[in-house]
């Protein structure tokens, strides 16, 4: 019997607020809407997923480390912490470089967004970033998983 694969989606600051928190940015739907949206997009694709939310930096490095630990890929909305956490940053290459997967998502594109929100430090130890389409960033990043792991991707 295959094991199965396991996905957590860790979400940083203020994405517990979703659904009240800026909707003309992030939309009206709660965090227990992408919990839920998360879980099923997961199942369809043979994954056991874990979607989790806080604003302490240190609760999500441990997250991280987990993920290392429990060999689990990452889906991460690093939010805030994108922008200035090394730490995080550096707990995320860890998943990196022991041969699991993390994609970097964000509901809105922060290229389209104030100069501050241009410049990730997760970026570059990330798997790939998707950025800009809402909840659908969460299924596209499941889907980029599921591909890589298929060895249906394509390297470029």
């Amino acid at each position: 019997m295959t094991p199965v694969t396991r996905v957590l989606v860790l979400n940083g600051p203020n994405l517990g607020r979703l659904g009240v928190r800026e909707p003309e940015i992030y939309g009206a739907d709660t965090f227990d809407d992408l919990a839920a949206a998360v879980d099923g997009w997961g199942r369809e694709l043979g994954f056991a997923v874990e979607a989790r939310q806080t604003d302490d930096e240190a609760q999500i490095v441990g997250w991280l480390h987990e993920s290392v630990d429990t060999r689990s890929h990452v889906v991460l909305n690093p939010a805030a912490f994108t922008h200035y956490s090394y730490a995080l940053r550096d707990a995320a290459a860890q998943v990196t470089t022991s041969g699991l997967l993390l994609v970097e998502v964000h509901l809105s594109n922060p290229h389209t967004r104030e100069t501050f929100r241009h410049y990730s430090v997760v970026s570059g130890v990330a798997t790939g970033t998707i950025a800009g389409f809402g909840f659908q960033s969460y299924r596209l990043a499941l889907d980029a998983i599921a591909g890589k792991l298929s060895g249906a991707a394509t390297e470029r």
